[in-house]
This record gives C-alpha cells, sequence and structure tokens, in this order.
C-alpha cells in the first residue's frame, strides 16, 4: 500500500512571490519531492503549467492525490534535474510523451500544447523530503533500521552506487576524505577508521550498523551534542551515491540556459556546500551581465514556520533572474 506524501514545504510562499510569474507560465519544479510548490503554483495561477522532475519515481504515486482536478496542467518526469536540457529538447521535439509517465496531464506533448519554448521559472528544493526520510526504506535515516543504499532511484540497478558499496569497499583516504568534504565532520578520519576495522569483520548492511560505527569512533562529548553525531556522515554518503553537488552545478547551467529572458531560477539550499555552489554561480552571471540577483543575501526561515517545521531552519532561498 502506498504512503501518501507528509511532506512540508520549505519557505513556500517566499519562493513562489519571489518568482514573479506571468499568470500564463510554464515552471519548471526540478525537485518535484512532496508537490508542493507545483500543487500551490497550479491553483495560485489557473493557467500555468508545470512539468516535474524527481529521480525517484515513486515521488508522483506518493504525491497525486493533492492533484486532483489539476492532472492536466501537470507533466511529471522520472529525471535528475541535471538532465533539464534533455528535458527541454524532448518537449520541443514533440516527444516527450515517451519521456513522461503514465497518464499525467494525458504524458503527451499536444495536451503540453508548447513548441519552442523556453522556461518562465525554474525551482529547485534540494532538502531530502520528509518522505524519503520516513518511507523509502532506502537508508537515508539514521534512525531507521534499513538497507544502507541512500539512492535517491525508487529501483536502483545492480551497477549502480550504494551507501554499502561506498563503506565495504573504498580506501580509509577516500572514505575520510567524502565524510569531510561533504559532510564537514571534522572526526572524519576517526569514523573511516572505525568503518575499516569494522568492515574487517563483518559488512557493513544497514544503517543501523553504520550507526554503531560512527558511535563508537566519535568521543561522548560529541555523542551529547545538539546535532545527532551520525547526521554529518550520512549527509557525506547521500551527497556522494547521488552526486548531488555534480548535478547541482550542471542543473544551475543547463537551467539558466532553457529559461527565457526575465525568467527566474529559485533555489532553497539546506547546507553551506550546496549554498556555496548557488551563491558562485549567481555571481558569475551578475558579473557577466547575464542576470541579476533579487535578493542579496538568502531568505530564511521566519520563526514561525521554523516553530512548525524545524527542518526550515537552515533552509536559505536564493532567487535569480535572466536578463540577456
Amino acid at each position: 500500500m502506498k504512503k501518501e506524501s507528509v511532506h512540508r514545504t520549505v519557505l513556500l510562499n517566499e519562493t513562489i512571490e519571489g518568482l514573479n510569474l506571468p499568470d500564463k507560465s510554464v515552471v519548471i519544479d526540478s525537485t518535484f519531492g512532496g508537490g508542493g510548490h507545483s500543487k500551490e503554483i497550479l491553483e495560485k495561477y489557473p493557467n500555468a503549467k508545470i512539468i516535474a522532475i524527481d529521480q525517484d519515481k515513486s515521488a508522483w504515486d506518493k504525491a497525486k492525490d493533492k492533484f486532483k482536478g489539476l492532472e492536466k496542467r501537470i507533466f511529471f518526469v522520472n529525471a535528475n534535474f541535471r538532465d533539464i536540457g534533455e528535458v527541454f529538447q524532448k518537449v520541443n521535439s514533440k516527444d516527450f510523451g515517451a519521456f513522461a509517465l503514465g497518464d499525467i496531464g494525458q504524458g503527451t506533448h499536444d495536451a503540453l500544447n508548447l513548441s519552442n519554448l523556453l522556461f518562465d521559472s525554474i525551482i529547485f528544493d534540494l532538502g531530502l523530503s520528509s518522505d524519503q526520510l520516513e518511507n523509502s526504506g532506502r537508508g537515508f535515516s539514521f534512525m531507521k533500521q534499513e538497507p544502507l543504499l541512500m539512492t535517491m532511484k525508487e529501483n536502483p540497478l545492480p551497477e549502480d552506487l550504494t551507501a554499502i558499496d561506498i563503506v565495504n569497499n573504498w580506501s580509509e583516504k577516500s572514505l575520510a576524505d567524502i565524510i569531510y568534504g561533504y559532510g564537514e565532520e571534522r572526526f572524519s578520519r576517526r569514523i573511516a577508521k572505525g568503518i575499516i576495522e569494522t568492515r574487517k569483520k563483518n559488512k557493513i548492511e544497514t544503517t543501523w550498523d553504520l550507526v554503531k560505527v560512527i558511535e563508537g569512533s566519535v568521543p561522548g562529548a560529541y555523542k551529547r551534542g545538539r546535532l545527532h553525531f551520525a547526521t554529518k556522515t550520512f549527509q557525506a554518503l547521500r551527497i556522494a551515491v547521488n552526486d548531488e553537488l555534480g548535478a547541482l552545478q550542471v542543473g544551475l547551467q543547463k537551467g539558466f540556459n532553457v529559461l527565457r529572458k526575465g525568467g527566474r531560477i529559485s533555489v532553497i539550499s539546506f547546507h553551506s556546500l550546496e549554498d556555496r555552489i548557488v551563491k558562485r554561480f549567481f555571481k558569475e552571471k551578475e558579473k557577466e551581465g547575464k542576470a541579476r540577483l533579487i535578493n542579496k543575501k538568502p531568505i530564511i526561515a521566519k520563526e514561525e514556520e521554523i516553530k512548525n517545521n524545524p527542518r526550515s531552519r537552515s533552509g536559505k532561498l536564493r532567487i535569480l533572474e535572466k536578463i540577456i
């Protein structure tokens, strides 16, 4: 039985207001997740259309009940947002039907009724959805006993990289480098050493196997800190498995290329590595004279939102407008 989406979208109103959408907008929701941004746009703009992208094929099944009566204006594509350029080509080659899933919006180019378009806006919400944390069964959360996969793909192929592959096969130096580089974990070397020592005896296969290794590798005081001691290591492995930073760099550039003049990109990031990439990309486009920053400093959640959704505390929203 499918589990309905329970994801709570961060900075929802700020993101949509910042996009400054015309009524007949065509918007790419490049990280569909629980569908919060898409649903709000379709309800607020009766003539808008959404092309929703998510690497997790199950995302639409979990969220589609929210879109009753709106189905003909949303088109779900199972892809990584680094493939925005390919989505654009499919739409304009009248081959969109083969690229979409099921009967969403009839899944046809004629239903989309577009030709030689550039998109009005693109949304990147880089946070891991509550559904992936709580319902995926793929090991994103250190609070649940699950297979240590950490891939965004619903049904990974044997050749797809997983966290099990990384912790059981990568060298101690490589492990330390990614845990420090992607997780900014100061005890990365100790954790990497703990992984190597553990896997000599038994394969590390589940989330709790890894949590136990981390727990035995870090100081007692660290385990009593505000942030759970496994948070940064899990973040690092997830980023490595899904090449999240590489995908972001590619996705931002491809997204900018298919954005119309006056169109906007909004990005919500949740850790400093992502925000650094976004900030650098936006400033480069501004320096090249191709875009302007809508907000010089990132927009953050208000106290009321943080109270209702603690995960919003780390969200940072940046918006860029293409001017040529």
